[in-house]
């Protein structure tokens, strides 16, 4: 749940640096990637409670991957962004079992191709490095 809120924050960062007009194809990618993780960080907030735990809640700000001051290192701050939710969610499917374990195999599979459309190479255990 951290690392979506984080997603969220950087991604609505990420993308009032981006101009709709000038480069649109990005802004697109950006804006729907801050939904989509909008959306899973719902989800993981209504799974933690269904578990009988307390969310935790959203810091104040997160640390952008890198300056992010120009297209090409938004694109790759997303980028970086999307391995490190795809590391999270394979950490997940590992931890867990049945529906939870269904959610996080499509969030996983969701931020590899994600990471994909912001430049990072296809790998063959996405999100697991060492393997």
């Amino acid at each position: 749940l951290a690392g979506e809120h984080a997603a969220v924050y950087v991604y609505g960062v990420l993308g009032g640096r981006v101009s709709a007009s000038a480069q649109p194809v990005l802004s697109s990618a950006l804006r729907a990637a801050h939904d989509v993780h909008r959306v899973r960080r719902d989800q993981l907030t209504a799974m933690v409670r269904a578990a009988g735990e307390e969310p935790v809640a959203a810091a104040v700000s997160y640390a952008l991957p890198n300056r992010a001051d120009t297209p090409s290192r938004c694109r790759r701050a997303a980028a970086v962004l999307e391995e490190r939710c795809a590391e999270v969610y394979a950490a997940m499917v590992g931890s867990t079992a049945r529906a939870n374990r269904q959610w996080a195999i499509d969030a996983l599979a969701d931020a590899a191709v994600r990471a994909l459309t912001f430049g990072v190479a296809p790998t063959p255990w996405p999100g697991a490095p060492e393997l």
